[in-house]
């Protein structure tokens, strides 16, 4: 088995690389998300290069060999089924469950993620809204607008919400814009950089524009993702 730091960086390198296939992550920008100077991440990347995890340049960054993938996506299931489990199981706060699972997921056993996987009803995706890989690696990742750039005066439902901060969620919780929740983008002021939703039937909503972009949408015609409610 893997060793947690490697775990972890190849979980962070999935989640970085572009999605323009064949380019690379630079390494200033792999130091920042793992919260290391560059050179603890360029000699973690230089091992993982030497086996096979990893394709790394001196100049131009470091990308995921496929093998490097693969492993990342089970990385990446038991760390979003883990998140399921103890919000819809254990009953956790969806916000404060990231580094929960960011711990347990180097620790379970594949017999416990197995049987954790039946009890949840084999879901597609985390209380955030994140696609959950299949065992066999594979990933859905569905192109999906945001609240920011979505059809005004069409009923949508939320589906996913990019930035899982602990302060974003409790905002977005408090107001209602949660996996699951249908809404209606009513208007948006782009001279404010603003977005007002309406949430339900009549609470509306004023969001920025980063923070929209942000809330990932599908139309309320399709079939609902997860819910917190």
């Amino acid at each position: 088995m893997a060793s947690s730091t490697v775990e972890n960086y190849l979980k962070q390198l999935y989640l970085e690389q572009p999605a323009s296939e064949g380019e690379m992550v630079p390494m200033g920008r792999l130091a920042i998300a793992m919260g290391v100077v560059p050179g603890t991440a360029t000699s973690m990347v230089k091992a993982l290069a030497d086996s096979g995890l990893v394709q790394y340049e001196p100049r131009g960054g470091v990308r995921l060999t496929a093998s490097g993938r693969q492993l990342a996506l089970h990385v990446l299931r038991r760390h979003r089924l883990v998140e399921l489990f103890l919000v819809k199981v254990l009953g956790l706060d969806w916000a404060e469950v990231h580094d929960e699972a960011d711990a347990l997921e180097h620790a379970i056993s594949d017999r416990v993620l197995e049987r954790m996987d039946e009890i949840l009803g084999r879901p597609t995706a985390d209380p955030h809204g994140d696609p959950i890989p299949t065992p066999e690696g594979e990933i859905h990742e569905p192109q999906r607008m945001s609240l920011a750039d979505c059809a005004v005066d069409v009923p949508q439902r939320i589906a996913r919400v990019l930035d899982q901060e602990l302060e974003f969620l409790q905002f977005v919780e408090r107001q209602g814009l949660v996996p699951g929740a249908v809404i209606t983008v009513g208007k948006r002021e782009p001279a404010a950089e603003a977005v007002k939703v309406l949430v339900g039937r009549d609470e509306e909503v004023s969001l920025g524009l980063v923070a929209a972009a942000k809330i990932l949408v599908e139309p309320a015609s399709e079939t609902s993702g997860p819910s917190l409610k």
